[in-house]
């Protein structure tokens, strides 16, 4: 017997998105951060995310293919998400994305 991996359907990695669900771009400094890159990391986390959040990355990692070319896997585009943030975060502290989000998520 064959196990077989379920994968989301082109309906579901295709599907539209709602614009104004999103946010401002990411000011990005000149000395931003960068993701550790593809070499053995020595610490994890489990990090929990929906299923619409999991489909959302598989398309954007298939768009980073599909569009520039760059076969990467989802750690891989997570890390450089996350050194993006925290750059901005250094660079802007109060006024940063993730700052204004979390805020906006509280309520404030």
């Amino acid at each position: 017997m064959t196990r077989r991996a379920a994968l989301p359907g082109a309906a579901e990695l295709f599907r539209s998105t709602d614009p104004s669900a999103s946010t401002a771009p990411l000011r990005v400094p000149d000395d931003a951060r960068t993701g550790s890159g593809r070499h053995r990391h020595d610490a994890k986390i489990t990090v929990y995310v929906s299923d619409d959040e999991l489909v959302e990355l598989e398309h954007a990692r298939l768009k980073v293919r599909a569009e520039h070319g760059l076969a990467v896997d989802r750690g891989r585009i997570v890390r450089e998400a996350i050194a993006v943030l925290l750059a901005d975060l250094s660079a802007h502290g109060a006024d940063s994305v993730l700052v204004q989000r979390l805020r906006q998520e509280r309520g404030e």
